[in-house]
């Protein structure tokens, strides 16, 4: 149930209802009552003095254990069973089964603490079996990653240990161990930063500047791998445009869009960067003819090492468009994205202007 929902709702603060209050009241009256009955039976009739005396004492010896009885069934029912069942399932949590769910004993419209108290720790489980899932699947895939990088380090390693290698082949390894040991580097500082970042360890520090340049320079940055790849470069700017933001921070966002776009874009192909503005946002847009995205692949882009196109792995470790969106979102600003496959990606980052 949301919290919205219990929201809705007049949460009793108590688990013993007024009318119990009166109901026992009332019978400790008749009780009374009954008792009158006995002195009055005893002076009409009148009894012996044990008989005076046995008799009112058996009768409130009942009373009390009958009253004595029902309110610790009462208890029993509506603190230690419940009690119970939280403190096995708080048991089974500790031991790392995230399963665990308690029902609420009243419907949405009797809900008291108790209730309240089941829903959010059954929240709490759910949220830190996320949590677990999360952090295995993280490791898991940092492992890999790693992993691979090492392997060709070693291996290229062992290689150069050969006698009689050619120029060529000391050179070709070498270039291996290189791209490896970077491909390391930029997995361990993106982790860095994404770590950082998500602990908001590192703050933004907000000053304008302008971005029509800043989106030049991080183009500019390229150039040698579009020209390699003979990729056509449209630039659709305005002369100049000022933004209040983390110009270190945002520089990620626009390299790493741009490194995607080149990463997947294929020989003769094209990019396009395009900026607009108007009173309330700066619009920029990096546009590709690449190899496109699925559906199943576009939601799951922005998650920590997912990296739909496999063939290009090699060339990245997954944690860019993480790293981008966080910094966004920081900025309180937007990223959205448009792909079909075999017809190229747009990326769309809406950023309000202050």
């Amino acid at each position: 149930m949301s919290e919205t929902n219990v929201s809705a709702f007049k949460v009793k603060q108590t688990r013993f209802p007024v009318s119990l209050f009166f109901i026992l009241f009332g019978v400790l009256l008749l009780m009374s009552g009954v008792h009158t009955g006995f002195i009055l039976l005893a002076y009409e009739f009148n009894w012996n003095v044990w008989a005076q005396t046995a008799i009112p004492i058996a009768y409130w010896a009942a009373v009390a254990l009958g009253l004595t009885g029902y309110i610790k069934w009462r208890m029993k029912k509506s603190y230690e069973e419940p009690m119970k069942i939280l403190a096995a399932a708080t048991s089974q949590v500790a031991k790392g089964d995230f399963s665990v769910f308690i029902p609420p004993y009243h419907t949405a419209d009797r809900l008291d603490y108790l209730d309240v108290m089941l829903m959010d720790f059954n929240k709490m489980v759910e949220e830190l079996g996320s949590i677990e899932t999360l952090k295995t699947e993280f490791f898991s895939n940092v492992s890999h990653e790693i992993k691979t990088p090492i392997a060709v380090i070693q291996n290229n390693a062992e290689l150069l240990h050969r006698d009689n290698l050619t120029d060529e082949a000391r050179h070709e390894y070498t270039e291996n161990i290189m791209q490896a040991t970077r491909r390391l580097s930029g997995l361990i500082s993106n982790m860095l930063k994404l770590n950082k970042l998500e602990k908001q360890a590192i703050k933004p520090l907000p000053e304008e500047y302008d971005l029509c340049t800043q989106l030049c320079e991080c183009a500019l940055g390229f150039e040698e791998q579009w020209d390699k790849k003979q990729i056509e470069f449209e630039a659709d700017i305005e002369d100049s445009v000022t933004i209040c933001a983390d110009a270190g921070l945002m520089e990620l966002v626009w390299n790493n869009l741009l490194s995607n776009a080149v990463k997947f874009t294929e020989q003769g192909g094209k990019i396009t960067l395009r900026q607009t503005s108007d009173d309330e946002k700066i619009t920029v847009e990096v546009a590709d003819t690449g190899c496109g995205m699925s559906e199943e692949t576009m939601s799951h882009i922005f998650d920590k090492f997912y990296q739909g196109d496999t063939s290009h792995s090699t060339e990245g470790n997954g944690l860019g468009l993480a790293l981008a969106l966080r910094v966004l979102q920081l900025t309180d600003a937007t990223v959205s994205v448009k792909s079909k496959l075999g017809e190229g990606s747009v990326f769309t980052v809406t950023v309000p202007k202050n």
